[in-house]
């Protein structure tokens, strides 16, 4: 899939919005991708999955044993990837502010892991995941989402495959350029409003 392609999916799932956002980090954007929209159709969310595990086989190969994701926005997608690349997967939940293994889920000792997020940002929570992986005894072969919005300057310490790649602003609150200070703020997604 192109990059056109990806982010046509997103359009058609009413999943590429416009306005004045607050990302979940309080940096301030004039767009936001809403990935539970273009997830919510299983035919949509397979064939983005199927392109993404291409991509993420190009790179990494075969030797992936499990999948891992940060919860809230990677469950889905995770599962997805884990499904099309034939493994498991699992997902980090946030327990006193900090990402953790609950429900029985366990990292086998040297277990080749892949982190998978849906969107990547500044990455944070990515590294948050993948440094998990590590506490827990895998090893983070690399990362994969289905759009990576830093255009490539997401550092994560592991080779990252996105399906595709856009560079959308950021800003801090205090510090917005006039067009976007002019449109009311509203904090969509898993932690903020609905």
């Amino acid at each position: 899939m192109t990059n056109d392609e990806v982010l046509a999916e997103f359009r058609a799932a009413g999943a590429l919005l416009e306005g004045h956002f607050i990302l979940s980090s309080g940096l301030r954007s004039p767009r936001y991708l809403q990935c539970a929209r273009v997830l919510m159709d299983p035919a949509r969310a397979a064939r983005l999955c199927t392109a993404l595990a291409a991509k993420v086989k190009a790179r990494i190969g075969n030797g992936i044993d499990l999948v891992a994701s940060p919860a809230m926005g990677g469950v889905i997608v995770g599962y997805e990837m884990a499904r099309q690349l034939g493994v498991d997967s699992i997902f980090f939940e946030r327990v006193d502010g900090k990402l953790a293994l609950r429900r029985g889920f366990q990292i086998r000792k040297g277990a080749r892991v892949l982190m998978v997020e849906d969107i990547v940002t500044t990455g944070l929570s990515s590294r948050e995941c993948i440094a998990g992986i590590g506490e827990e005894g895998g090893v983070a072969v690399g990362a994969a989402c289905l759009i990576d919005r830093s255009g490539g300057k997401a550092d994560l310490g592991v080779p990252l495959s996105a399906l595709a790649s856009m560079e959308i602003p950021t800003y801090p609150a205090e510090s917005l350029p006039p067009e976007l200070a002019v449109i009311p703020a509203v904090k969509p997604g898993s932690r903020g409003l609905k």
